[in-house]
């Protein structure tokens, strides 16, 4: 495998015409950024050693930042997860052709629709608040405190579950006060597993481009209104990678 290049891919456009995207750094090197098409598709690419590319922070960033190179150029971007490596532009020409038909029914789909993500976050002094504001989970924390491990194993567990009620509760508000009115300025919205502890809500939206200004109105007002509770983490625009399902099997460029 040693110095054998390869194929990264980025995404998929909707062009019939060679182009180019400047320079993306990869590992430290500068690789040119370019397209390989098949009819009115595209897939943006740069030209790689040949070996598994691990999702560490500087990876994650270079793909993210060439995507959202593309889409300020391009309003039809569909999205290709990290790490896809293939072994020649011809094996990318061969996979085009597979996902055609596939691309066809997309790129109408999605014409000028952008992912917004918004993820919240309880702060702790709120978490502390709603705690205190049920007297039976006070009591029973202070309880198990006094204790040994063993002799507090089922007030452990009974404590669990009434942090979790409690918690599943904040989570199902945060749902109907931020997630519901954004879920009904969208072409279409997702709730994901919250990725910690204290998460509250988890989701990605799909917009149109052309209502991206008053979506982030609606979320600045929600966080207007929380931001003593909670914080919020708002990101994008993205390409659809939450309502856009491309499998990329290296086999079928084989």
């Amino acid at each position: 495998m040693n110095g054998e290049k390869g194929i990264y891919v980025f995404c998929a456009i909707r062009s019939g015409e060679e182009e180019r995207f400047g320079s993306v750094e990869v590992e430290g090197v500068k690789r040119e950024v370019f397209t390989i098409h098949y009819q009115d598709a595209a897939m943006v690419a740069t030209e790689v050693p040949m070996k598994i590319y691990h999702p560490k922070k500087h990876n994650l960033l270079m793909h993210q930042q060439t995507v959202s190179k593309v889409m300020k150029e391009h309003d039809t971007v569909i999205p290709i997860s990290f790490g896809n490596v293939f072994q020649s532009k011809e094996d990318v020409e061969v996979l085009l052709e597979n996902l055609y038909p596939q691309f066809e029914k997309l790129f109408p789909a999605i014409k000028g629709k952008i992912e917004l993500g918004l993820k919240v976050i309880a702060k702790k002094e709120y978490l502390e608040e709603m705690v205190n504001e049920h007297p039976e989970l006070v009591k029973m924390s202070s309880s198990v405190k006094g204790k040994s491990e063993s002799a507090a194993y089922y007030d452990r567990i009974k404590l669990g579950g009434m942090a979790q009620k409690l918690f599943s509760s904040l989570q199902e508000e945060m749902k109907e006060e931020i997630f519901t009115p954004l879920d009904e300025v969208s072409e279409a919205a997702k709730l994901n597993e919250p990725s910690s502890e204290t998460m509250l809500l988890n989701a990605a939206f799909l917009i149109d481009r052309t209502k991206e200004e008053a979506f982030d109105q609606l979320v600045n007002e929600a966080f207007e209104k929380w931001e003593d509770k909670v914080d919020f983490h708002y990101s994008g625009p993205w390409p659809a990678y939450n309502f856009v399902n491309i499998r990329l099997k290296v086999e079928e460029a084989g």
